[in-house]
């Protein structure tokens, strides 16, 4: 077999040791296909999934990082999606989002995850008898890789912003993971990379960086790109592929467009981003509260010349929405507004980055002048579960929530969001945000700049994205074969 571009080297003697650990703990590892193709996974897998809770630390809901998890059957349906009608959108452009809550964890970077570690598990390259996984992140990456390394019987540790909602450091407390808090908010990603730099200097740390590991976006290139095409195909007929929309956060998210643009040419990819930081929109800087999408950089993993548009969105917009669905009189507003029950009960699976991608979809589908026949997909990432103490803080901030204050929310955020702090990219405008990878990766993190041009070849993502899943699988197999319960 080829070589992975993500794998560089294999260890025989470590994998043997690895599918020795994984028999004794009843581990087998899933596909990529089958996580994007769950009628694929064994029945006796399927067995063992319907006396396990979503979130318990059982090595069989590795299966269960996949878009199509059903929560009352216990094993797999459709794609979890919600659309967002006209009614609150304010345009009458379709918009989609896939639903992250149903993953594992509660948001779908456990996939991302995923992506990062196994290959390497399954390698050899990690070594679950020595190394401890770092998760560097904002948030949902670093709870996703805790939770993957507590199924799969590896060392976890979490590096996070200290400003971090509370819940994200209690639970990976409770799992099990060592928790590093570094200082800053949401935007202070360079700190977390000083502290990866720090952690680098023991051999037993190993850095899984969201930011550079291309696992993470060929999960969603093989993953959640094809649940997207596949909500398109069954509920949009006659309709019109015309935007994908991701905060470009670690840009593995985003990667899914890669993936709808070789199906759909014609695909607008809009980066969304928050306005108080606008770091792809006009190279700025700055803290904001959209938790989740870290930035003042651009990804390594980002394929720039593929995006088409930059959306930046008032973090204030944000937390009002946030409000809107969640609270009391929010409901009560959006009922008035002829939104339909049925709806507004699924409105709390929007955390505060899904939000902003919905509202980036708004302003995309003003933008480009958007009707009933176009579709625009998104990502949901988490829920507002991961964000109650938030709409604590923001009651003892502002009192309580009143049906003015959200009449207002609904007409201002949502019905009169304009295509201001909007940028279509052209040709030279891509390369610009593409030559800003040199002072954080050249520069601070090793990387050569050779590759960086080699990145703006759209022959480079080609191979990446089109030739690595498989690869990956073989892996996977492989390691399934040793370990010798599939």
């Amino acid at each position: 077999m080829t070589m992975s571009r993500i794998v560089k080297q294999h260890h025989p003697e470590v994998v043997a040791r690895t599918a020795a650990r994984c028999r004794e703990r009843n581990i087998i590892i899933p596909t990529f296909r089958q996580m994007a193709n769950p009628s694929e996974i064994p029945p006796s897998i399927l067995a063992r999934l319907k006396g396990v809770g979503l979130w318990d630390i059982n090595p069989v809901n590795l299966f269960r990082i996949s878009w199509k998890n059903d929560m009352a059957t216990g094993v797999f349906g459709e794609v979890n999606y919600v659309e967002i009608p006209p009614a609150i959108s304010g345009v009458p452009a379709r918009i989609i989002g896939l639903v992250g809550k149903y993953f594992p964890t509660g948001a779908h970077k456990v996939g991302a995850a995923f992506g990062c570690l196994v290959p390497r598990l399954a390698s050899g390259e990690f070594d679950p008898d020595t190394h401890k996984a770092v998760w560097p992140s904002t948030g949902n990456y670093c709870r996703g890789g805790a939770f993957d390394c507590a199924l799969l019987g590896c060392t976890s540790v979490a590096i996070l912003p200290e400003e971090m909602s509370k819940e994200r450091f209690v639970w990976l407390r409770e799992i099990g993971a060592e928790v590093i808090a570094t200082p800053g908010c949401e935007s202070n990603v360079k700190e977390i990379y000083d502290k990866c730099w720090e952690l680098k200097g023991d051999p037993i740390n190993v850095i899984f960086n969201q930011f550079e590991e291309f696992g993470n976006p060929l999960f969603h290139y093989a993953v959640t790109g094809p649940a997207m095409e596949e909500v398109f195909q069954k509920a949009c007929a006659g309709g019109r592929m015309a935007a994908y929309i991701s905060a470009t956060g670690s840009a593995g998210t985003i990667a899914a467009g890669d993936l709808l643009k070789r199906l759909h040419p014609d695909l607008k990819i809009v980066a969304g981003e928050a306005l108080q930081c606008p770091t792809l929109l006009m190279n700025g800087f700055g803290g904001h509260r959209i938790e989740g999408i870290g930035d003042k950089h651009v990804p390594w993993v980002h394929n720039v010349r593929n995006t088409d548009g930059v959306a930046a969105i008032d973090d204030e917009d944000a937390m009002r929405i946030l409000r809107l669905f969640n609270e009391p009189e929010g409901k009560s507003v959006l009922r008035s507004a002829g939104v339909a029950p049925g709806v507004i009960e699924q409105l709390p699976l929007l955390g505060i980055s899904s939000i902003c991608n919905m509202l980036a979809a708004v302003k995309t589908a003003r933008y480009f002048e958007m009707t009933a026949q176009d579709v625009i997909f998104t990502v949901f990432t988490d829920s507002a579960d991961m964000y109650r103490s938030r709409l604590g803080e923001l009651t003892a901030e502002r009192g309580a929530y009143v049906a003015a204050q959200a009449e207002r929310d609904l007409s201002g955020p949502l019905h009169h969001q304009r295509i201001d702090f909007f940028k279509e990219l052209g040709y030279y405008d891509r390369k610009a945000i593409h030559n800003l990878k040199y002072y954080t990766w050249v520069e601070q993190q090793g990387k050569s700049s050779e590759e960086l041009n080699a990145q703006w070849d759209p022959a480079y993502w080609r191979a990446l994205f089109e030739e690595e899943p498989a690869r990956v699988d073989a892996l996977i197999n492989g390691l399934n074969r040793e370990i010798g319960l599939a």
